[in-house]
């Protein structure tokens, strides 16, 4: 089945024993009829999408009703809203959450995307955070294409009501799965610029900021005494018995690969050791 979805991770090559024949995690969606509708792939296993976000990519939307949700700010012409979505509202370690800025303009208006002639600003969203707060590129829907004859110009522009949407996640500096957390909570900023425009006038350039405090949460890891003692959520399941399986598994299909796998997992341990030292010898 790795195969057929063409997901098998080449790099673990069959001297690998214990890992090899796992596949590059991600997930596939499906429609009812079993038809892929989305798909999401990181670069890393140690970074997730959330269940909300898995949801919106089936349904094809956002849903932020059940979201932290800043304040809307803007006026007739354009209303904005930002909501942070995924990851049970708190940012852990690798899980991918959401912003989402809502626009929602009066009729005849319409923003600009990139690229705009001088002097004409293009929509953006921006999120800044602590260190260890890591930020994709935004996505953004589709634009129209719009003509302004006595410019002699082609924009691409939003009218209506759109999302720009900007994933992030954590990684081990701000919130590690092998130690206790360092605070309680992250201050996050969104900053919105946009510039409304109809058919023959601009209004003024705006900025729009928004301001959380977001929870950090501790991550779930199985019951193996290798996770236990980092301060994270400790699952009830005990994973020995099926550890000890897998292991006897790999050994009666290669026992010279395994006692090779030992040896250099032996190895790598020692080796980051020895650059802890190192490093705690430094002034």
């Amino acid at each position: 089945m790795i195969r057929r979805y063409g997901i098998l991770n080449e790099q673990v090559k069959p001297g690998d024993l214990i890992l090899y024949g796992i596949p590059y995690p991600g997930a596939y969606i499906t429609d009812g009829d079993g038809i892929v509708v989305s798909k999401s792939f990181h670069g890393s296993y140690k970074i997730r999408d959330s269940p909300e976000a898995l949801l919106d990519a089936a349904l094809g939307r956002a849903h932020l009703d059940d979201v932290e949700i800043a304040a809307p700010q803007g006026d007739d012409e354009v209303r904005v809203q930002v909501a942070l979505r995924g990851g049970r509202g708190t940012i852990r370690q690798g899980i991918v959450r959401h912003a989402f800025a809502r626009f929602e303009l009066a009729d005849g208006l319409h923003l600009y995307g990139e690229p705009v002639p001088k002097g004409m600003i293009a929509t953006q969203v921006e999120i800044s955070g602590p260190p260890g707060l890591v930020v994709h590129d935004p996505v953004a829907p589709p634009t129209e294409t719009l003509q302004i004859g006595s410019m002699g110009v082609e924009l691409q522009v939003w009218s209506g009501s759109f999302d720009i949407e900007i994933p992030f996640h954590a990684v081990g500096e701000l919130a590690s799965e092998c130690r206790p957390l360092d605070q309680d909570a992250v201050p996050i900023q969104v900053t919105v610029r946009y510039q409304a425009c109809d058919d023959e006038t601009c209004l003024l350039p705006k900025t729009e900021t928004f301001r959380f405090d977001v929870p950090l949460d501790v991550v779930d890891i199985p019951k193996l005494g290798m996770h236990l003692g980092h301060g994270q959520r400790e699952g009830n399941f005990d994973a020995q018995p099926h550890l000890e399986r897998l292991l006897k598994r790999k050994f009666k299909e290669s026992p010279l690969g395994f006692v090779r796998h030992l040896f250099l997992a032996a190895r790598l341990n020692l080796a980051a050791k020895l650059r802890a030292l190192r490093g705690e010898a430094k002034p």
